[in-house]
């Protein structure tokens, strides 16, 4: 137990690490590890996505009102993308509580892969460009198919928006900036359905003791790191970005 206790703590350590580099509120590290140290019975990856987006909602809310205090954040990159992306995580965090667990393990395995592929082969991604609006059609129908995607996963938003983001031309540091509060809406949606569920009802979940241990490593973890972490020149935020979503992969396919 001391053991699983001191991992989860190191593990939200590095999800604050992630929070403050990359936008990522904690899904990427978080269920991956909730599955290997918790992992029991048939539901054992819905309890670490259910974890995972409870962790998610402290750190993402935190994380935004840190860049909104930088000045970073863009209300016409962020609005209405947000509410579509709310209405998406709806739909998702319903849907992954009726999915078989095995299944939920493998499409985030693929939507790993399938992230990292597209964006080392896809063209915007490690470069930039110039800025762009986003557009109705993509605001709308790409932000409920993030909010899907990312509660059915337990992933947060950032590693769909963050590229979205950057192929519409803004620096790393800004896309980074504005994954936090467009993560936000995926989080408070699907940790309200995963907490509705009946205790006795062990199709989901979410692991409080888990959750509390990831929080008390991440916490203070993000309140240091912004101070100290020097500013990473974009191409080589983008490929950390690529590195970070590879490890992630790594670790889900050796479970």
């Amino acid at each position: 137990m001391l053991s699983s206790s001191v991992i989860l703590v190191a593990f939200g350590c590095l999800s604050g690490v992630t929070t403050v580099l990359f936008g990522f509120g904690g899904g990427f590290v978080t269920v991956p590890v909730v599955y290997a140290v918790t992992a029991s019975g048939p539901a054992a990856m819905h309890v670490a996505v259910g974890t995972s987006v409870a962790v998610m909602v402290v750190n993402a809310a935190g994380g935004t009102l840190a860049q909104y205090r930088s000045g970073r954040l863009r209300r016409d990159y962020l609005w209405p993308l947000a509410g579509y992306v709310a209405i998406g995580a709806a739909l998702g965090a319903a849907a992954a509580t009726a999915a078989p667990d095995g299944l939920l393990h493998l499409l985030f395995a693929v939507y790993l892969g399938i992230t990292i592929i597209d964006s080392v082969v896809r063209r915007g991604f490690l470069n930039g460009g110039s800025p762009r609006p986003l557009g109705s059609p993509t605001a709308s129908l790409g932000g409920v198919a993030i909010g899907a995607v990312a509660s059915f996963l337990g992933v947060g938003g950032s590693v769909m928006t963050v590229p979205l983001l950057r192929r519409r031309g803004l620096p790393m540091a800004h896309a980074v900036a504005m994954a936090n509060p467009l993560s936000l809406p995926v989080a408070l949606v699907a940790t309200t359905v995963y907490l509705s569920i009946p205790a006795a009802d062990t199709s989901a979940g979410v692991d409080l003791l888990a959750g509390a241990l990831l929080l008390a490593g991440s916490l203070p973890t993000i309140a240091v790191a912004r101070r100290l972490l020097p500013r990473v020149p974009d191409r080589l935020h983008a490929l950390a970005y690529v590195g970070l979503l590879l490890a992630a992969l790594i670790a889900v396919l050796i479970q």
